[in-house]
């Protein structure tokens, strides 16, 4: 494949042109932006098993590199809580160390995808199976959190299913009710927030011409990481608090420092470098597709996939320097930076350089945010990034979808997003070639003379020029004859070997919309089993693919020298 992309930033596009109300509308939804993802970057690291400032300056680094250098208008890139699961994993498995490599040479790949114009394939990823791992991965997402929720004393959660919920289940006596109540309070308050903005609320109603208004559009995320934490820090509840588990969070720049590449190490992580490199694909694009969707802004284009995956690779390749995690493209800030106004990339470099001011200025105040309000936050995010709802119009779909989205479920739930993808892609390419391979037919004609098959030719069905009379038999093929499919024309051989000597054979292509090398070698032995009947063989009315296929391997040629023909549309 020819090297043709072309490094265009979008950014380059969108200053075109760019004035004056467009740059306020970019900076207040960047601020606003920039606040959210606070509570979220440090929720996302600390669930994946780091300390918070990775996930801050993950945020601030890639949050700023992706948007001056992506594809898109208006996505805001940084930590995912897709990632958590399969962070905890690797770090787990390998160590923070090896992430950071593994995270780098995702990235390498990432810009690979982008340079060779491959943005497109993820969209060959089915539906079924995207719902799949998001909503497996949410109940990870959820399950991980459940011993801040409960406030229970663990040091360290495991990695897999089953042995986190019996871990859980033997701490049960270590519950701590002051932890959940913070945590039930912040789950309640994310719910209940935003309908106080609401213009039908009844809160609103009263409240219509006061400032409340304006608060109640605060995001919702900000105001229970403030309000609970002034509430623990105040009351002194013996809760466990980002000071008491990590000692805070470094006031100053991040330090750039070299991992310890070697060959060696690399070549043991290459199942955690693909399984980041396809998630952050699959999530930067969706979420890119989404934005196109969701955006009103008379300035907005639709994205450039290639653009977006060599950006989000050069982001990944620079942030584990400085100790972040794995970034891409986020829903969730995403959309909340279109409904703040957003126009261009602007915007989410703004959203970074406010996180990073945010950080430089404030840190010292997160000593004091208790882990089980940052656990509320994140069972919200997985709640709302499960489309739980697909579960129940499962009865709509057929059993091809259902195995495909159970499946994939079940298997990222029970072992991990590697084997689901690989099982769920390995299943979605069998049952589409056994579905494709239930659509090729090969009907038997009648003779129009007498109404029987395999009678003698008549002029009205002669496919070609015949002095002499001789039994004829005509198959009209429908669909793409190819390796799931070859199987059905040995009925047509069989009817050849037990037919009266000298029949000849003609196969109606004008239905036939694909053939392949495989379904060509099976045409072959209709051929084989014609001549040596004494009878000959034409395939009529072939459509452009079917009819290079054949002259390119040279069946043509042998449908030729037996007295045969092939004739085109």
């Amino acid at each position: 494949m020819p090297l043709s992309f072309a490094f265009h930033p979008r950014l380059v596009d969108t200053l075109r042109g760019y004035d004056k109300s467009r740059w306020l509308a970019d900076v207040g939804a960047g601020v606003t932006v920039g606040i959210v993802a606070l509570p979220l970057a440090m929720a996302f690291a600390i669930a994946s098993g780091l300390k918070p400032e990775a996930g801050l300056w993950t945020a601030i680094i890639a949050g700023f590199l992706i948007s001056a250098l992506g594809g898109t208008n208006v996505q805001i890139g940084g930590p995912a809580g897709a990632f958590i699961v399969i962070v905890y994993g690797i770090v787990e498995r390998y160590g923070v160390a090896n992430l950071l490599i593994s995270t780098a040479c995702a990235g390498v790949l990432l810009v690979l995808l982008g340079l060779f114009r491959l943005g497109t394939l993820v969209r060959f990823v089915p539906v079924s199976i995207v719902i799949g791992f998001t909503n497996g991965i949410a109940v990870l997402i959820a399950l991980s959190q459940v011993k801040d929720w409960l406030g229970l004393s663990i040091e360290r959660m495991p990695g897999n299913f089953f042995s986190q919920v019996g871990l859980l289940a033997q701490h049960l006596d270590s519950f701590n009710p002051y932890a959940f109540g913070l945590g039930v309070a912040c789950v309640a308050g994310l719910f209940l927030w935003p309908k106080l903005a609401m213009k039908e609320s009844p809160v609103m109603r009263v409240l219509e011409q006061h400032t409340v208004r304006s608060f109640a559009r605060v995001p919702a995320p900000v105001v229970a990481l403030v309000t609970l934490s002034l509430l623990a820090w105040a009351l002194q509840l013996p809760v466990e608090t980002i000071g008491s588990r990590f000692g805070g969070i470094p006031q100053a720049l991040p330090e750039f420092a070299l991992p310890d590449f070697s060959w060696e190490t690399v070549r043991l992580l290459v199942t955690p470098t693909l399984t980041i490199a396809l998630l952050g694909a699959i999530e930067s694009l969706l979420c890119a597709r989404v934005a196109d969707q969701l955006a009103t802004d008379p300035h907005h284009k639709k994205h450039d996939p290639n653009q977006e995956l060599v950006a989000q690779g050069l982001a990944n390749i620079v942030v584990p320097f400085f100790g972040g995690m794995p970034a891409t493209g986020t829903i969730a800030r995403t959309v909340t930076n279109i409904r703040s106004g957003a126009t261009s990339p602007v915007a989410g470099m703004v959203h970074a350089l406010t996180l990073a001011v945010i950080v430089l200025v404030a840190a010292p105040l997160a000593l004091h945010i208790p882990l089980a309000v940052l656990a509320g936050i994140l069972l919200f995010v997985a709640w709302n990034m499960g489309e739980w709802h697909e579960f129940v119009r499962l009865k709509k779909f057929s059993n091809h979808y259902r195995l495909l989205m159970l499946g994939t479920f079940f298997l990222t739930v029970v072992f991990d997003l590697t084997v689901a993808v690989e099982v769920g892609l390995f299943m979605a390419c069998a049952l589409f070639v056994r579905r494709m391979s239930g659509l090729f037919r090969a009907v038997r004609e009648p003779d129009p003379a007498t109404g029987q098959p395999g009678t003698t030719q008549s002029e009205a069905s002669q496919p070609i020029a015949n002095s002499d009379t001789r039994p004829v038999a005509r198959w009209r093929l429908h669909g793409a004859l190819f390796f799931g499919a070859a199987a059905k024309i040995d009925p047509i051989v069989q009817a050849v070997e037990t037919g009266p000597p000298g029949m000849d054979v003609v196969l109606d292509a004008c239905e036939l919309v694909a053939l392949d090398t495989t379904g060509l070698d099976a045409l072959g032995q209709v051929l084989k089993a014609v001549a040596a009947r004494g009878g000959r063989l034409s395939v009529v009315n072939l459509h452009e693919q079917p009819r290079s296929l054949m002259e390119r391997s040279g069946f043509a040629d042998r449908l030729a020298a037996q007295g045969g023909a092939s004739v085109d549309v």
